[in-house]
């Protein structure tokens, strides 16, 4: 591909806190037990503070306009991650080249039940919120509403619904044991979550192991001989140190950090703090830290790279084994791996079929990479594919960058993949794109 030119609740809190902006000094996250701890003082999930609307320039940045959905990828929901069929009830054929899906303008599905849901599905418990930003990991989803609350549904056994407990099933979504300052935005890796506050602070919860929730531990403990076992995080804990390592090796504390955006990868996180230099931890295999080595890290490390580049970092996308940083003259890295042959890109290193494109949105995924820009969408991903490139039938993977022609001349907001299968978000208010999507073949369910 050539490169372009630019162009909430109704339980009482255990005590009232006045509603002020100095309470969200305290790192109130951590007034809750580790996990495996006793319980001094009753968790109390509901109304925990006065709810009031984040600041409305903040709000205005989750807002992406009115919009239609498309689809492309597999579409036997019960087959996702599986090998073969054994079990599955409905199975229907891959869509490889992008669908309409439903007329609407826009469980681990926390619909009080497990049974899949076969089309977009207003959840019930959250129909009286106003729900900005939502995120899915493995078997988990956080939900953010407009107040900054966080609620939480899916798979708990390792804790990641943060709610302060280990049931293993939350069916409902269900407000996060948390007490400090507003939410911005969620994330969730494939057995942890990550939050972060209007103040600039993470806080993590759910699998420690790789050392994925920055605390400085892996979690790890024998239960016998034989068996090990984690030290789970039921609720959320500030993420406390930030750290660079010199060229001898040395660790240096980096203080005063104030995050303002991130990215979950499977085990691994990429933050941005304010001075838009990026940190990462986690699991460390091929790269996908940026840091020219293997090894996970338990902390918050500096990305040295882009510092000897003098780049600053601007946004950050985690996909299942690699990382993607956009800098802020618009170039896009790549570190880790999003292919299971061939070389690894270690640290950093420049996207150069993307040199000189306006990136919207991107959308990463197992192997795959989607992104809308300049109108256009670019795809590329080592097989197995499932036709969540939207390349078509007689190109279902690529590993290089290759623009879906299809889609040449939209407007797409924004881009989303799951294991799977993508979606695109269409402003069918722009004359051309309304045209184009009229005329797309529809997935009827």
């Amino acid at each position: 591909m050539s490169s372009k030119r630019k162009p909430d609740g109704t339980k009482k809190a255990v005590k009232k806190r006045k509603n002020s902006e100095s309470n969200y000094d305290s790192d109130l996250s951590d007034e809750y037990p580790r996990a495996g701890e006793p319980s001094t003082r009753e968790v109390v999930v509901e109304e925990l503070r006065p709810m009031e609307k984040l600041p409305e320039e903040l709000l205005a940045v989750y807002d992406k306009g009115p919009g239609k959905l498309l689809i492309a990828g597999m579409v036997s929901w019960e087959m996702t991650g599986k090998r073969d069929s054994k079990g599955v009830t409905k199975i229907r054929p891959n869509l490889f080249t992008f669908h309409r899906f439903t007329s609407e303008t826009m469980s681990q599905l926390g619909h009080g039940d497990t049974v899949t849901c076969e089309k977009p599905t207003q959840v019930a418990d959250l129909a009286d919120f106003n729900v900005i930003q939502a995120a899915c990991g493995r078997n988990h989803t956080l939900f953010l509403t407009d107040t900054g609350t966080v609620y939480a549904c899916g798979d708990n056994k390792s804790g990641q619904c943060g709610v302060g407990n280990k049931l293993p099933t939350i069916t409902s979504p269900t407000r996060i044991s948390y007490n400090g300052p507003p939410i911005i935005k969620v994330g969730c890796g494939a057995e942890f979550s990550v939050i972060l506050d209007i103040k600039g602070n993470l806080h993590t919860f759910g699998l420690p192991e790789y050392g994925q929730l920055g605390h400085n531990t892996d979690g790890r403990y024998f239960v016998n001989s034989t068996k090990m076992s984690f030290h789970f995080e039921t609720q959320p804990r500030k993420v406390l140190v930030y750290m660079e390592k010199n060229k001898e090796g040395h660790v240096l504390p980096i203080e005063n950090v104030n995050i303002i955006d991130f990215a979950c990868g499977n085990n691994h996180t990429v933050a941005i703090d304010s001075k838009n230099r990026a940190y990462s931890w986690g699991f460390g295999g091929i790269g996908r830290l940026g840091h020219a080595e293997q090894k996970d890290e338990m902390v918050p490390r500096l990305i040295k790279f882009f510092d000897t580049q003098n780049r600053k970092v601007m946004r950050v996308f985690c996909g299942s084994s690699y990382s993607l940083a956009i800098s802020d003259i618009g170039s896009l890295y790549l570190f880790g791996q999003n292919k299971k042959t061939g070389e690894a890109n270690m640290y950093p290193k420049p996207v150069q079929d993307l040199a000189g494109w306006n990136i919207t949105s991107i959308g990463t995924g197992y192997t795959s990479i989607v992104i809308s820009a300049d109108d256009s969408l670019i795809a590329w991903g080592a097989s197995p594919t499932y036709g969540e490139l939207g390349l078509g039938d007689l190109q279902k993977s690529s590993s290089t960058p290759k623009e879906v022609t299809r889609m040449e001349g939209m407007k797409i907001p924004m881009v989303a993949l799951g294991y799977s299968h993508s979606m695109l978000l269409v402003n069918t208010e722009h004359e051309k794109t309304k045209e184009k999507y009229d005329n797309l073949p529809e997935f009827v369910v």
